[in-house]
């Protein structure tokens, strides 16, 4: 076999372990790095090695460092109940102060906001007789709206990736688009299914939800917030490099109280970062095999080049149902790589476009965040509800790619 192939067959493994037996990607790819790279094209172990992402390692552990003071020391469920205060005697808009909070909340680096909000968003909907089946769609919504901002773990890998390739970026049209989408989708779901109430828990019927916890912050709890502010100011007002700020404010806190630096460092996501560095340094041996364009240049041959985009806009979608959304986008970004490089298309537009595309299925029960959403259900509910995140996630794989494609990369390739 030709490089080329054994490349996509080592890839197809990867898929096919991590989905099976629940093996972090990340590993993977580290392994079929060094298979692929010494094993068929030559290279030494440093060679092979040579697509470690060092800048967007240090990003994503310094994001999710920082962010963990928040969620240990209390800041972060003082501002969800606060926000759900909002809530008293206008039940019909909870699910949308859901939407808005786990899209906050993800903006501004909590990568598993879907786990933070999840819990208290089905545990009210269901003591209030609300639809829970509607109230996480929004939830997760919510999420894929905020998920590639400029200080989040999407938007700072995409963003990386493009800097890195020497394409064009823009990090505002990156976190818009997929926010519109997303509140567009959010808008149609709620308005089909909002009549349809759900029935209250057994012995829930009159317990009114109560803020429960620390209704006031205090003195580390405001410390970090402001912190977290200062990153983000510093970040997209003055342009400082987000892994070092980051790191940086984290490093002040620990400093402050070094048990809640302690807390924090088992709140970086490390599964995450092994996925993020493992996929990415293989990606780089598919490059030195000259894989990426191999696989381009097939799908090029297609002859007509809109068809072919919507056929990488679906390849995403329907594998991101299955795996990591973080692993695709990864793989699909390389994919399109010649696509960005032609000149026919608006680079920032398609990429838009791809990311929405690979997490708009985010619902299915097979996906991190749809995993979490399930975890969260009540269990007198989990089959039917299980049953209708299948149904929605079939419609998303049908639609949503689809319509990203319509809606973002058509228009910006007659532009290009």
């Amino acid at each position: 076999m030709t490089p080329e192939i054994i490349s996509i067959v080592l890839l197809i493994l990867m898929f096919v372990i991590a989905t099976w037996r629940d093996v972090n990607m990340g590993f993977l790819g580290f392994i079929a790095a060094v298979a692929l790279g010494a094993g068929v094209l030559g290279f030494d172990l440093d060679e092979s090695l040579a697509g470690f992402p060092v800048d967007l390692f240090v990003t994503l552990v310094g994001l999710t460092y920082l962010f963990g003071f928040a969620q240990d020391n209390g800041a972060i469920d003082v501002i969800v109940r606060w926000a759900m205060r909002l809530v008293r005697g206008r039940l019909a808009i909870a699910p949308w102060i859901f939407f808005f909070l786990t899209a906050v909340l993800i903006a501004l680096g909590a990568l598993f906001a879907v786990a933070i909000v999840a819990p208290l968003a089905l545990t009210f909907a269901r003591r209030n007789g609300l639809n829970q089946f509607l109230t996480g769609l929004l939830v997760v919504h919510g999420a894929l709206a905020g998920a590639f901002s400029p200080l989040s773990v999407y938007g700072v890998f995409i963003s990386d990736y493009l800097n890195q390739s020497g394409f064009e970026n823009d990090p505002l049209s990156l976190f818009l688009a997929p926010f519109l989408f997303n509140l567009v989708f959010a808008t149609v779901t709620f308005l089909v299914m909002r009549r349809r109430p759900g029935p209250r828990a057994a012995g829930d019927a009159d317990i009114e939800f109560t803020a429960e916890g620390p209704q006031r912050l205090t003195g580390f709890q405001t410390l970090t917030l402001v912190v977290l502010a200062a990153m983000a100011v510093s970040v997209i007002v003055v342009g400082w490099d987000i892994g070092i700020v980051s790191i940086s404010l984290a490093v002040v806190l620990a400093f402050v109280n070094p048990a809640a630096g302690k807390a924090a460092m088992s709140r970086v996501s490390w599964s995450v970062v092994i996925l993020i560095s493992g996929v990415l340094t293989y990606i780089h041996v598919l490059q030195e095999a000259g894989t990426v364009d191999w696989v381009s240049q097939g799908i090029s041959a297609i002859g007509v080049p809109l068809l072919a985009a919507l056929l990488l806009f679906y390849m995403s979608g329907l594998v991101s149902a299955l795996a990591s959304s973080l692993g695709i986008i990864g793989v699909v970004m390389a994919l399109a790589g010649p696509f960005l490089a032609s000149g026919d298309v608006h680079v920032a537009g398609f990429v838009a476009a791809l990311a929405i595309a690979a997490t708009i299925v985010d619902i299915s029960p097979f996906s991190t965040n749809g995993a979490m959403l399930l975890a969260n259900v009540h269990s007198s509910v989990r089959d039917d509800y299980y049953r209708g995140m299948l149904a929605y996630a079939g419609v998303m794989c049908a639609v949503g790619p689809g319509a990203a494609w319509l809606i973002a990369a058509v228009p910006t390739w007659a532009a290009g």
